[in-house]
């Protein structure tokens, strides 16, 4: 299910006011994006402020959605900078709290630059048009003769030049204009460049104020024993042990609210500190009821999701005849692909702090989505929006897990009962065992190959737990959002083609993960095209670019339509920066894939060697398109952790069920890559004046495959189901 934001094609200015003696913008910004969310369907537009320039020339800019070290408060506020000639060293950021006034802030689906990218371009115009409009206001002549240069607007005639700050009482009284006119691409200054993080300091320092860093008087701690069964209840407790722990101040039950993003329910454990809180839920008894997800095992589940992709599944989406292909077919190439379930586990764990006090409540929570936090809150206690503030803290790391605020529920409710503010605190293993998981999967891949070695017919079978699962109970098949994530979206030019889908029900809370079904779908279709290179006895760089075919872009709803020729680009380009068919030592060898996800294209070629069955990933090659990159540095940031994070996948990303409970439970049995693992990485950003697309997941999908196709290079073994730590190879 989607929806679509609808777009102003102007920013109609709602006030212009001076405030703590400066100049303050507000504006309406809009977005044309379709959502893959099938919760996010409310989003409207209303007045958003995000400039403030003080009379001392310090300039305050809002950055409207969540940082968890991807650098997109920089990014943001810089392409506001640059739009107004500012002085990047006199400007501060202030993060806005979750509230319609901002638009959508959900930071997520890798969508933060490419939805307010020229939004907030247009904000930064507007102020700078203001300030020539003042100055030349001031010397008396022709707004045309004037320019802005670094925080100063400058009369080119007479040389004369006024600091913004002298220019923000002035400025502050005036009109705002409509449309104001962008700078062109090649007169920007922070835009397309290497910026360094503003937070960096305070990141380094640990003046960067985080979810756990909250410190609220009166506040009280809480620990929640969750069943350890997928919606499983509490039947009965004894808490007698629990309030002997020094500093436990009450034990109780929260219920269950069913609903997608509510508390899983449990028994809460209220204390004066962290420790007492964790320690008394550790000496709880509880008698649980499992309930219907008690049985289940992802080992026998596989087995039923390989057993699906073999039959005939439900159409989705068919081109040509594939059957008549077959038939015709010189040779055939089938094979079954099986990712686990996997966990975003990120450093920082769910946490919240609530204070619920006369029909008004404040949180302080590190959230991917506060607007979606802010109605969920106002559901549940059933007040108006505007009594509720969410004040968004840093994050220590998201992936998807922070869009789900059901830990920001279970603080509300507990400070409700309790009549005082409420710091909610995961353990790992609470985060764990009781998450959002990436779903299972099976898929199966069948193609035709004709005598010259050419692709003529393509099948792919799909089988998963589908995100919808999680907002409608019962739901077997997958959504077309999910196809869309490198399935039927493929743009592969073969004249036979079938898609279908095998049921799969959910026996655990499905959501999403960084690039979400692009890591099932990039694995299965990139392993799949290597093996029928081998096939077809032909090099697997040529193969695939022979597979996209001619140069064509495909129709699409929105701006944004896939480019074949950008695709082939960044194929090319990584196979040229790894040096593509050298010579390499006996163990060793290449492996590329090649994949397009959230409007961008990613290649990446993967150097290993294996070694008396040991892997080392040697190097990572990726190169990306994701049209004007608005800060290389922390593009570049972004596609280093996207290598790191797909190879964490890779090598040990299993979240594994028996009995319906979470084997799982902490970094030693959820791995995550070790530095001295860690490969020399690469990156390659092509030069692009297009829109921007997004950056923060597109570099994932690559990653197993190349790294899949590279052992199969090195070694002549095919590997076909993650993790590797599986087979020994780690």
């Amino acid at each position: 299910m989607k929806h679509k934001t609808l777009i102003s094609r102007r920013f109609f200015i709602k006030n212009v006011s001076l405030f703590t003696g400066g100049l303050v913008l507000a504006c309406e910004v809009g977005t044309t994006e379709d959502t893959n969310d099938p919760k996010k369907g409310n989003g409207h537009f209303s007045p958003n402020l995000f400039v403030e320039l003080k009379t001392d020339g310090e300039l305050i800019l809002t950055a409207s959605r969540s940082e968890m070290g991807q650098g997109v408060r920089t990014s943001l506020t810089s392409v506001i900078a640059d739009e107004m000639d500012a002085d990047w060293s006199l400007v501060k950021v202030r993060q806005a709290p979750g509230d319609d006034a901002y638009g959508n802030q959900n930071t997520d689906g890798s969508r933060s630059i490419r939805t307010i990218y020229e939004p907030m371009r247009k904000m930064g115009a507007m102020a700078r048009e203001m300030l020539l409009t003042a100055a030349a206001s001031h010397w008396n002549v022709a707004e045309a003769e004037c320019e802005t240069e670094n925080h100063y607007v400058i009369h080119r005639t007479t040389g004369n030049k006024m600091f913004y700050g002298d220019l923000a009482e002035k400025a502050s009284g005036l009109r705002a204009p409509e449309d104001p006119k962008l700078k062109s691409p090649e007169d920007f200054v922070y835009i397309g460049k290497g910026l360094k993080s503003i937070d960096v300091s305070d990141f380094t320092s640990g003046k960067s104020r985080y979810g756990l860093d909250i410190k609220v008087p009166g506040m009280q701690y809480a620990c929640i024993a969750r069943c350890p069964v997928t919606f499983g209840k509490v039947v009965s407790f004894d808490k007698s042990k629990a309030m002997q722990v020094p500093g436990v101040i009450d034990v109780f039950e929260l219920p269950r609210m069913e609903k997608p993003f509510g508390a899983l329910g449990g028994v809460a454990v209220i204390a004066k500190n962290t420790w007492a809180a964790i320690k008394g839920k550790e000496a709880l008894n509880i008698t649980w009821n499992f309930g219907e997800n008690g049985s289940y095992s992802t080992e026998s589940f596989m087995k039923e999701l390989k057993a699906n992709v073999v039959q005939k599944g439900k159409l989705i989406r068919a081109k040509g005849n594939v059957d008549t292909a077959f038939q015709k077919a010189e040779s055939l190439v089938e094979g079954i692909y099986q990712l686990p379930h996997l966990v975003h586990a990120p450093m920082e764990v769910p946490n919240a702090t609530a204070n619920v006090s006369s029909g008004n409540c404040e949180i302080w929570a590190p959230v991917q989505a506060p607007q979606t936090t802010r109605q969920e809150i106002s559901d549940f206690l059933e007040i108006p929006l505007e009594n509720i503030t969410v004040h968004v803290t840093f994050l220590g790391g998201g992936f998807g897990r922070k869009s789900k605020p059901d830990f920001v529920l279970e603080a509300v409710a507990l400070s409700k009962k309790s009549g005082v503010p409420i710091q909610v605190i995961w353990t790992r293993s609470d985060d764990i065992q009781n998450s959002y998981y990436h779903a299972i999967s099976a898929q199966y891949l069948k193609a035709s190959l004709d005598a010259s070695g050419k692709v003529t017919g393509w099948l792919h079978r799909s089988a998963y737990p589908s995100i919808t699962s999680t907002f409608m109970p019962g739901v077997k098949h997958g959504a077309g959002f999910e196809f869309q994530q490198g399935m039927t979206n493929m743009p592969y030019q073969i004249a036979h083609q079938r898609f279908e889908n095998g049921e799969a029900a959910a026996h655990l809370r499905i959501g999403w993960l960084r690039s979400v079904y692009n890591i099932i779908h990039g694995f299965s279709v990139n392993v799949f095209a290597d093996e029928l290179a081998v096939a077809a006895k032909k090099d697997p760089l040529e193969f695939r670019l022979g597979l996209i075919g001619s140069d064509r872009i495909y129709p699409s709803e929105n701006k944004y339509k896939l480019d074949t020729v950008k695709l082939k680009n960044v194929l090319k380009k990584a196979g040229e920066n790894a040096g593509w068919g050298r010579s390499l030592p006996e163990g060793h060898g290449l492996g590329i894939a090649v994949h397009y996800s959230f409007y961008t294209y990613v290649a990446s070629v993967v150097e290993v060697s294996v070694i008396q069955n040991k892997l080392k990933v040697l190097k990572v090659f990726t190169v990306a398109d994701c049209g004007i990159a608005v800060n290389t540095d922390t593009v570049k940031a972004q596609l280093e952790g996207a290598a790191i994070f797909g190879m964490s996948l890779t090598y040990y990303g299993d979240i594994s069920v028996d009995d319906g409970k979470v084997k799982q439970s902490n970094y030693h049995d959820y791995e995550m890559l070790r530095i001295h693992q860690a490969p020399e990485i690469e990156i390659e950003i092509v030069k692009s004046s297009d829109i921007p697309t997004g950056i923060g997941e597109p570099g994932v999908p690559v990653i197993a495959p190349a790294i899949v196709n590279a052992i199969f290079a090195a070694t002549g073994k095919r590997y076909r189901n993650l993790p590797l730590k599986v087979y020994g190879l780690i």
